[in-house]
C-alpha cells in the first residue's frame, strides 16, 4: 500500500499554530510515503514565510516530496521582484520552479508550474508543458497510479469559481488522459472535492479524476469549509478493477485534531462509473 498526503494552500503567514500542530500529528500517525504540496505555500512570498513552510515540510518526516508554486508564491507588491526574479523565494526553499517528477514503485507524480508572473491569480498550462507531462505519463510503469499536480483546478463545481479554472485545462485533460493519467490534483480555491472527469468531459476515453484540496492550515478558509488535507491510498492490485481510495481529513476545533471526514473510492480504468462515497 502506498500513501500520498496532499497539502494545499497553507498560506504561511496566515497559518494557525494549532492546525499546524494537528497536521504534524496526523502525518506522524499516517506515515505517508510521499507528500504533495500543491501551491500557495505562502501568503505574500516573503522569505520568512518560505522558511517557515520549508521547516514545516521537514517536520512532517516524509521522505519524498513534490512541491509546485501557486500564484501567492510570486511577489505581489514587490514589482521589481515580480518582474525580474519572481521565484527567488520559492527557489531558496524548494529548488527550481520547473516542472517535476516523483516516482515510487506504485506511484508516479508529475508536477506542473501553472503560475505566470504576468497573471495575478489565473493559471495557465502551455502546449509544451502538456506535451512534457504526457511523455512522463506514457513512461509510467504498469500498475503505477499516475497523478498530475497543478495549482489551479481543471474542473470547478460552482459557477462562481469558473474564472479560477486553469487556462488550457481541456487540452491538458484530454492529452493527459490519453497518456494514462488517473488523477489531476490541485488547490487554489480552498474547496475540497473529487469529480470523475470522464463524466463531464465528452469522449475522454478513460476514467480520470479531478481531486481538489482545501486550505490545510490557513485562516483563509471558505465559509462553512474547515481546514483539510487529502490522503490517497493505492495498493496497485491488477487482478481486480483498479481503484484508489481518497480520504479527506478535516480539522475539528473541538478536538484540536484532523479527523477523517469523507472517503471516496475512485474507480480507475477505461469505463466511466460513479464513485462510492461514505462519510464517517
Amino acid at each position: 500500500m502506498t500513501l500520498l498526503l496532499q497539502v494545499s494552500d497553507p498560506h504561511f503567514g496566515t497559518d494557525q499554530p494549532p492546525v499546524v500542530k494537528a497536521l504534524q500529528q496526523l502525518a506522524q500517525s499516517l506515515k505517508p510515503d510521499a507528500l504533495v504540496l500543491s501551491g500557495d505555500i505562502t501568503q505574500r512570498a516573503e522569505a520568512a514565510e518560505f522558511a517557515e513552510a520549508r521547516a514545516f515540510c521537514d517536520s512532517l518526516g516524509i521522505a519524498r516530496t513534490l512541491v509546485v508554486p501557486g500564484n501567492h508564491d510570486i511577489p505581489l507588491f514587490n514589482i521589481f521582484g515580480r518582474l525580474f526574479n519572481p521565484y527567488q523565494g520559492y527557489r531558496r526553499a524548494f529548488g527550481p520552479e520547473d516542472d517535476k517528477l516523483l516516482e515510487l514503485p506504485l506511484l508516479q507524480v508529475v508536477g506542473v508550474n501553472t503560475t505566470r508572473w504576468w497573471r495575478h491569480k489565473n493559471g495557465q498550462v502551455s502546449a509544451a508543458q502538456i506535451a512534457w507531462v504526457s511523455r512522463q505519463l506514457s513512461r509510467g510503469a504498469p500498475g503505477q497510479l499516475r497523478v498530475v499536480v497543478v495549482h489551479q483546478p481543471v474542473y470547478v463545481l460552482k459557477a462562481e469559481d469558473e474564472h479560477d479554472r486553469l487556462r488550457g485545462w481541456e487540452a491538458a485533460v484530454r492529452a493527459w488522459a490519453a497518456a494514462g493519467a488517473d488523477i489531476v490534483m490541485g488547490g487554489h480555491i480552498h474547496l475540497p472535492y473529487a469529480r470523475e472527469l470522464s463524466a463531464v468531459v465528452p469522449a475522454l476515453g478513460r476514467r480520470m479524476w479531478c481531486v481538489q484540496a482545501g486550505t490545510a492550515v490557513s485562516s483563509r478558509i471558505r465559509r462553512g469549509v474547515s481546514n483539510s488535507v487529502n490522503v490517497l491510498r493505492y495498493d496497485g492490485a491488477v487482478d481486480a478493477p483498479r481503484q484508489c481510495g481518497l480520504e479527506r481529513w478535516d480539522f475539528r476545533m473541538a478536538t484540536g485534531r484532523f479527523e477523517l471526514g469523507q472517503t471516496t473510492q475512485m474507480m480507475l480504468g477505461a469505463d466511466s462509473r460513479s464513485a462510492v462515497q461514505c462519510r464517517t
